[in-house]
C-alpha cells in the first residue's frame, strides 16, 4: 500500500513540475486515468489475487484426527495415504509411487474440510487452501493462472517454512474440474482443468518439495474422468454420514466443553439423531447449550436436546398459531402417523408435537430400530403406511383431507417409486428410462392405495384412542413417546397382532 501511495505522489509531482515548466501535460494526464482505470478493472476482477492459505487452526487450536468422530474407516484410509508422504525412505525401499492425490467425498457436513486440515497437522506439512470458485473467471488464462501460482506458492512456502512437503487443498473441486466441453462458448473451465491435470503430471517421487493434493466434493458424479485416473486422483475416500456409533462419538467431542445434566443420555441423542451429519449434530449441541442459557440452567438437560434436534430438523417455533379447528385437524393428522408408527413398529415413536415450525404445523418424529444399508419390501410399505396415515386418519374421524398431506403423498410416491425400480413391485424388474408413464402411475396409485386401505382397518379401530390421544396434545402442545404409548396402550391390550392384519 505505501508503494503504491509513493508512486502516485511521484507521478503527481512530476505532472506538476512539467505543467509549471510550460509542458503539456494532458497526454500524461489521459494515459494515467487509462491506466488507472484498467488497473481498477484488472483489481475487481481479481487478476492481481493471490492464494490465501488456509489457516490449520480452528478456535486457536490445531485440528487433529482425535478432533473427528464418526469417520473411523476415512480416517484410516486417509493416514494410510498421508504415510506416503512422511515416510520417504520406507516407501522408496518398496518402490511404491507416493499417491499425489486424494479426493474426499460425501455428503455436506460430514468433515471433509477438517480432515484436511488435521491431515496437515498429521504431516507436519505447509498447507494452502483455495475454493474451486476461485479459479474461474471470465478472462481467458486467468484460471490456468492461478492453478500455476498455486502450486508455485506451495512449494516456496514448504521452502521458507523448511519443510520437504506440502498439501494442496482444494474444497469444491467440482467447479474447477467438471466435465471438459460441458460449457459451450467459454473455454475457461476446460482450460483451467487442463492445467490442473498438467500440474498433477508434475509432481514427481524424486522432487526436492513432495506435493499431495486433496480435493474435497460433493459431487463426484461431477468430475471428469481424466481427473480421477491413476496417477492424478489416486484414491477416493468416501466422507458418509455417520452410524449411531459415529454420531456418539461426535457427540462425545462436541459436548467435551459443556456441563450435561444428569438426565442426559448421549446414546439417546445419538439414536434419535439418524441421518445428522456431523455438522448437524454440532448444531445440536449448540442450540441445546443455548436453550440451556435462555432458561438460566447451569447446565443442558435432555429437554433442551430434545428442543435443539426439532429445531435442526424443522426449524424455530413459529409465532403464528393456527386457529383452534386447525389445531385440531393438525392433531389428529399427526396422531394418525404416530399410531401406525407404534402398531407396525413398537417403540418407534420418539416424539409427538403440533408446536408450528419452520413450514411443518405438526410433526410426529420416528426413530429407527437401527441404522439400515438396505430396505425390505416390508419395510419401505410399511413406511408408506405411516406415511398416508395422517390423511387417512382426517377421513375416518373428520369426514374429509386437507391440504396438508401434500408432502406426506409427495414422500409416499418417491417411496413407491424405489419400490418399483428396485424390483420390489407387482411389475417385477423394470428399467427406469423404458417404463412407460401409464404403466408406472397405475403401479405407483395400486402401491400408496392397498396402504391405504390397510391404514384404514387401523384407524378405525383405534378411532377414540386418537381422539383421546389429540385432545392430550391440544392441552400440551407435545407427546413424548412414553406419554404416546401410555395413552394408547394403557388397558394392556397387546398391538403387535394389529400389525399382522
Amino acid at each position: 500500500m505505501l508503494s503504491k501511495e509513493l508512486g502516485l505522489g511521484v507521478l503527481l509531482a512530476l505532472v506538476i513540475f512539467l505543467a509549471y515548466r510550460g509542458y503539456d501535460v494532458t497526454p500524461l494526464l489521459v494515459m494515467a486515468i487509462f491506466g488507472g482505470a484498467l488497473y481498477y478493472v484488472a483489481e475487481s476482477r481479481g487478476l492481481f489475487k493471490g492464494i490465501e492459505p488456509l489457516d490449520m487452526k480452528n478456535g486457536g487450536q490445531e485440528t487433529t484426527f482425535d478432533d473427528i468422530g464418526g469417520q473411523g474407516a476415512a480416517i484410516k484410509e486417509l493416514q494410510e495415504a498421508l504415510d506416503f508422504i512422511k515416510e520417504r525412505e520406507k516407501i522408496q525401499k518398496l518402490g511404491i509411487r507416493p499417491l499425489k492425490g486424494i479426493l474426499l467425498t460425501g455428503p455436506p457436513g460430514t468433515g471433509k474440510t477438517l480432515m484436511a486440515r488435521a491431515a496437515a497437522s498429521y504431516t507436519d506439512a505447509a498447507f494452502l487452501a483455495v475454493s474451486g470458485s476461485e479459479f474461474i473467471e471470465m478472462y481467458a488464462g486467468i484460471g490456468a493462472q492461478r492453478v500455476r501460482k498455486l502450486f508455485r506458492s506451495a512449494r516456496e512456502k514448504a521452502r521458507r517454512l523448511g519443510k520437504s512437503h506440502a498439501i494442496i487443498f482444494i474444497d469444491e473441486i467440482d467447479v474447477l474440474g467438471g466435465r471438459r466441453g460441458q460449457y459451450s462458448g467459454h473455454m475457461e473451465y476446460d482450460q483451467t482443468l487442463n492445467q490442473l491435470l498438467v500440474e498433477m503430471d508434475g509432481i514427481r517421487a524424486d522432487d526436492e518439495i513432495r506435493l499431495l493434493v486433496i480435493g474435497a466434493t460433493n459431487r463426484i458424479d461431477m468430475l471428469d474422468p481424466a481427473l480421477l485416473r491413476p496417477g492424478r486422483f489416486d484414491r477416493v475416500v468416501r466422507v458418509d454420514l455417520p452410524d449411531r456409533e459415529g454420531r456418539l462419538q461426535i457427540l462425545k467431542i462436541h459436548t467435551r466443553n459443556k456441563p450435561l445434566a444428569d438426565d442426559v443420555n448421549l446414546e439417546d441423542v445419538a439414536r434419535e439423531t439418524f441421518g445428522f451429519s456431523g455438522a448437524q449434530l454440532e448444531s445440536v449441541t449448540n442450540e441445546a447449550a443455548i436453550y440451556a442459557f435462555r432458561e438460566g440452567a447451569e447446565a443442558i438437560g435432555a429437554r433442551h436436546f430434545k428442543e435443539a434436534i426439532e429445531k435442526v430438523i424443522m426449524g424455530e417455533r413459529l409465532d403464528r398459531r393456527p386457529a383452534e379447528e386447525e389445531l385440531e385437524r393438525i392433531a389428529i393428522h399427526e396422531t394418525g402417523h404416530a399410531l401406525v408408527s407404534e402398531l407396525l413398529r413398537p417403540g418407534s415413536v420418539t416424539a409427538l408435537t403440533i408446536t408450528p415450525r419452520g413450514s411443518a404445523l405438526g410433526y410426529m418424529r420416528q426413530a429407527p430400530a437401527d441404522d439400515p444399508y438396505l430396505y425390505t419390501r416390508e419395510y419401505i410399505e410399511n413406511q408408506i403406511a405411516i406415511m398416508v396415515a395422517g390423511a387417512v386418519a382426517e377421513e375416518v374421524i373428520l369426514g374429509g383431507r386437507s391440504t396438508g398431506a401434500a408432502n406426506d403423498f409427495n414422500q409416499a410416491v418417491v417411496a413407491a417409486r424405489k419400490l418399483i425400480f428396485s424390483g420390489l413391485s407387482s411389475l417385477g424388474v423394470v428399467d427406469e428410462e423404458s417404463l412407460p408413464d401409464g404403466p408406472l402411475h397405475r403401479e405407483i396409485s395400486r402401491i400408496i392405495k392397498t396402504q391405504e386401505e390397510r391404514v384404514v382397518y387401523f384407524i378405525t379401530e383405534y378411532r377414540e384412542k386418537i381422539i383421546q390421544v389429540s385432545e392430550k396434545l391440544l392441552e400440551k402442545e407435545r407427546l413424548s413417546g412414553d406419554d404416546f404409548r401410555q395413552l394408547v396402550f394403557a388397558d394392556g391390550r397387546d398391538h403387535l397382532q394389529w400389525a399382522c392384519m
